[in-house]
C-alpha cells in the first residue's frame, strides 16, 4: 500500500501546563498505532510521519490517539512537505524591507479566504496576507504584544489554525 508523508502540527502544545506532552510519548503512541517513520522536531508539536491514510483521516486519527492515550485535546493540522515548500515560496514578505525571522505562517486544514476583510485593516507596521493555503503575518515587533496572531485569526476567520515561523517550516519541509 502506498505511504503518504505528512507533516502534522499540533496546535496548542506547551512545554508545561495543561497541554504538556513529551514528544517521545507522541512518537511512541503514533508508532504503536500504525504510523511509520514517526519523527518529531523540538518540543512544540512538529511531527513528520508516513501513513497510508489520507490527510484528513490522519489528522482525525492523530487527534483521537492523543486524546485517548495521552489525555491532550490538541487540534492537528496536516500538510505535505510540498505544501510547506509552496507556503514558503509564496511568502509575500521578502526582500530587504522584511526580516524573515518576523514572518509567521498560519496553517489550516481548510482553504482560507479573507471573508472578514482582515487584509484591509490598519495594522500599523504589521502586515497580513491571506492566501488559500496559508495566512502570512509580518510582525516586526513583539509577537506576544501583537494584535495579529493565531487567536485573532481563528476568531475572525472561524477556523482552527496553527502558526509557525519560517525556520520551522523550512526544517519540516526538508526533514
Amino acid at each position: 500500500m502506498n505511504q503518504n508523508t505528512f507533516v502534522a502540527f499540533l496546535r496548542g502544545l506547551m512545554p508545561s501546563g495543561r497541554n504538556a506532552v513529551k514528544m517521545a510519548d507522541v512518537r511512541a503512541v503514533l508508532s504503536d498505532h500504525g504510523f511509520n517513520d514517526v519523527r518529531t522536531w523540538i518540543q512544540s508539536g512538529n511531527i513528520i510521519l508516513n501513513t497510508s491514510l489520507t490527510a484528513e483521516a490522519a489528522a482525525e486519527h492523530i487527534h483521537h490517539l492523543l486524546k485517548t492515550a495521552l489525555q491532550v485535546d490538541l487540534p492537528v493540522i496536516i500538510k505535505t512537505q510540498t505544501q510547506l515548500r509552496e507556503a514558503l515560496e509564496g511568502n509575500p514578505f521578502t526582500g530587504a524591507a522584511f526580516d524573515i525571522r518576523r514572518v509567521f505562517f498560519a496553517l489550516c486544514n481548510q482553504p482560507l479566504s479573507d471573508t472578514a476583510g482582515l487584509q484591509q485593516l490598519d495594522l500599523g507596521s504589521e502586515c497580513l496576507c491571506i492566501r488559500p493555503h496559508c495566512a502570512y503575518m509580518y510582525i516586526p515587533g513583539s509577537a506576544a504584544r501583537s494584535r495579529l496572531g493565531n487567536v485573532f485569526l481563528e476568531k475572525k476567520l472561524g477556523l482552527t489554525l496553527t502558526t509557525r515561523n519560517a525556520n520551522t517550516l523550512q526544517k519540516m519541509a526538508s526533514f
